[in-house]
């Protein structure tokens, strides 16, 4: 038991690897639709590309949404429109109407018999109105038609009225009015309008939800097909276009087909079947870092931030889908190469990238189109999202993909309908969108370098500020150390743009890889402005660990200050396994007799393991080591430049880097030219 406990915390970045492999299988595979895949491929106005298609059972032929969505249209307009008439409202006016009548019998000036003739009156009103019926306001703008026929129900009847015959507010208003003209006294007409006006009140309301009901009723016996297909009978023949009413069948065809593979007994099946295809993407992506990104495969944080990105767009993809599909070029799967561009590099966004639409293809329609889009949308974003610390940068790349995205769905759509015509243009406006939310990598980079601790091109132009804390701090404890990292970092910058490497990358690690000098500044040369070396009271041992430790004190430094990690390595790899040659053969020198452990003598490692930390190796001594020439020529400074160069090959120092021959010999030469240049002799003026 002790040994597997032992062997799976020796092993437990593999393992790591493998849980987080199952789980992201998993969890794509859940995402994807359940359902079966049809075998052929097609579009409307397409060539039939495969063999004679005859049918394979008998299957109904499938009305289009189209089809249905105008039955239903037209069910819809010639349905008849429902009212409801309430009794309650009747009786409470007829109740109201006597109460305020006794009312007037007791308090108004009018005389009895008057109000009794008053009284008739409105109750001949009364029933005028609702023996036709009042309707609503809100309801009278139901019907545009007045001569249309429409059900009134009242209880458990329905009684059908022409709408024109039911009274509105203006119909009542005039009905009252005409009552009232044989009455002579203006008062008594005047008081009756004021109270008839008051308590009649409309008692035909528009029913909604059972005209609704009716309508919904009426849909479920519209017929979802238009004819049959017998077992056997030729569909289409190759070469054939894909049109009218061939398309239909095969859509239908496809249809059936797909909820026949999808059943119960097939389902452990095609399940199988997507974990297998899922699989394959992630462990190609596995593989790829393994063989061509090792520092990102043996870091298990990096690996599951790939991973986190790869699922979040599937899963942000699916949920746009499951909503509405009409929307499936909104989401901006661009931002994937962007972030991991800015992070990582170029090949290793793209590779994640074509792995992620790939998968896609799988649970959009018109997969091809789609893949077809989104790899060349790729494609454009690595050529030319560069520099995302300078903001115009990325408003020009993602201009440029967006008109990308419309020039090839235009091709697409020209290609299937034959001409320009029938464009769909809400999809420019998507693109358009798309583009827009591709912003949204700013501040998921930013997110990004919180969560998982990562370094982009916006942290590295912050940290390269020499105002900032600790490079202020090393321009005043060791000036000359502050002085030298600065030209280090215009030769690493200056190297890196010809080879193209991370320019940026590279001028930061060496602005901060000597950091550590500032805790023993005067142990160092360029700070020695007094012509004090204190290295003359010490063995070469001594001074040798103190030259050595520089290393390690700087890693510690920037550890407390919160250095990425990216940065350390800089400081962690620029002196390599090399050797502090001078105080090696100084003690050589003072102990001839006696073997001189070399690794004493020897900076701790590790050796470079990038094209940028090699870089600033060869930066840092040919920019300290041309200090010592008394009179630097062009030929003196190419004569160092290269035994220093070729020294370092020699002891392997760049054996890791994946830098090149032709890398070195590029760098060789913009070293020595820059060098040249500041060493260049000026005019002697006058005294």
């Amino acid at each position: 038991m002790k040994n597997i406990i032992n062997k799976l915390y020796q092993n437990n970045t593999f393992f790591f690897k493998v849980i987080l492999f199952l789980v992201t299988t998993v969890a794509i595979v859940y995402l994807f639709p359940k359902g079966g895949q049809f075998k052929y491929e097609f579009n409307n106005g397409q060539l039939w590309r495969y063999d004679n298609l005859y049918a394979p059972f008998d299957f109904a032929i499938q009305k289009t949404t189209e089809e249905i969505a105008t039955e239903k249209k037209e069910v819809k307009r010639n349905s008849k429109q429902y009212f409801l008439q309430n009794f309650d409202i009747e009786v409470k006016v007829r109740s109201t109407y006597n109460s305020r009548i006794s009312l007037l019998k007791k308090t108004d000036s009018l005389s009895a018999q008057k109000i009794e003739v008053l009284s008739k009156i409105g109750q001949d009103v009364i029933d005028k109105v609702y023996n036709k019926g009042f309707l609503e306001e809100v309801s009278q703008d139901k019907i545009f038609n007045n001569n249309e026929i429409v059900a009134i129900r009242k209880g458990n009847e329905v009684e059908d009225f022409i709408f024109k015959n039911l009274l509105t507010s203006k119909d009542v208003l005039e009905i009252i009015r005409g009552n009232l003209e044989k009455e002579k006294a203006n008062y008594g007409k005047k008081v009756m309008l004021g109270l008839l006006s008051e308590i009649i009140k409309p008692n035909i309301f528009f029913d909604k939800e059972y005209t609704e009901k009716v309508i919904e009723n009426e849909f479920k016996s519209i017929s979802y097909t238009k004819g049959k297909v017998a077992s056997g009978k030729l569909i289409i023949l190759k070469g054939d276009f894909v049109e009218g009413k061939k398309l239909a069948i095969l859509n239908s065809l496809k249809s059936e087909s797909e909820s026949q593979v999808w059943s119960d007994s097939n389902y452990n099946w095609i399940i199988l079947g997507y974990t297998i295809l899922v699989s394959l993407a992630l462990l190609m992506l596995l593989l790829f870092l393994k063989k061509y990104r090792v520092e990102i495969y043996d870091n298990n944080n990096k690996v599951t931030f790939i991973f986190f990105n790869v699922f979040s767009m599937i899963f942000i993809q699916t949920l746009v889908i499951k909503y509405n599909s009409d929307y499936l070029y909104v989401v901006p799967l661009s931002v994937l190469p962007i972030v991991l561009k800015a992070f990582f590099d170029a090949r290793l966004g793209l590779f994640t990238h074509v792995l992620t639409v790939l998968l896609l293809g799988y649970i959009v329609p018109d997969s091809f189109e789609f893949i077809y889009l989104h790899i060349i949308a790729g494609i454009v974003t690595i050529l030319t999202v560069s520099e995302l610390y300078k903001r115009a940068n990325l408003f020009i790349s993602v201009a440029q993909i967006t008109l990308i995205y419309m020039i090839t769905y235009f091709a697409f759509s020209i290609i299937k309908e034959g001409n320009a015509s029938q464009i769909n243009g809400g999809y420019f406006l998507l693109f358009a969108a798309n583009g827009l939310l591709s912003f949204l990598s700013i501040i998921l980079i930013y997110m990004y370098e919180k969560v998982f601790g990562l370094v982009s091109d916006v942290t590295l132009l912050e940290l390269s500020n020499t105002n900032t804390k600790l490079l202020r701090e090393l321009n005043e404890k060791a000036p000359g150390t502050f002085q030298h990292s600065m030209q280090v970092a215009n030769l690493a910058e200056a190297a890196a743009n010809e080879i193209g490497a991370n320019s940026m990358l590279v001028r930061t690690g060496a602005l901060y890889h000597d950091i550590g000098k500032m805790l023993n500044p005067m142990y160092f040369t360029e700070n020695q402005s007094t012509g004090v070396n204190p290295h003359n009271d010490l063995s070469p041992r001594d001074s040798a660990k103190i030259i050595t430790d520089h290393v390690i004190k700087g890693i510690e430094l920037a550890k407390k200050n919160k250095l990425p990690d990216r940065i350390i390595d800089f400081i962690r790899t620029h002196h390599g396994t090399t050797l502090t040659y001078y105080f090696y053969v100084k003690e050589k020198e003072l102990n001839p007799e006696t073997k001189v452990n070399i690794k004493k003598f020897q900076y701790r490692g590790p050796i470079p393991f990038s094209k940028e930390t090699a870089i600033l190796m060869m930066c840092d001594s040919a920019e300290a080591a041309s200090k010592s020439l008394k009179k630097p020529t062009a030929l003196s400074i190419s004569n160092l430049i290269d035994k220093i160069i070729d020294k370092q090959m020699s002891d392997n120092q760049f054996l890791n880097s994946n830098i090149t021959f032709k890398e070195i010999d590029i760098i060789k030469k913009v070293i020595k030219k820059k060098l040249m240049n500041m060493y260049h002799l000026r005019v002697e003026y006058p005294e």
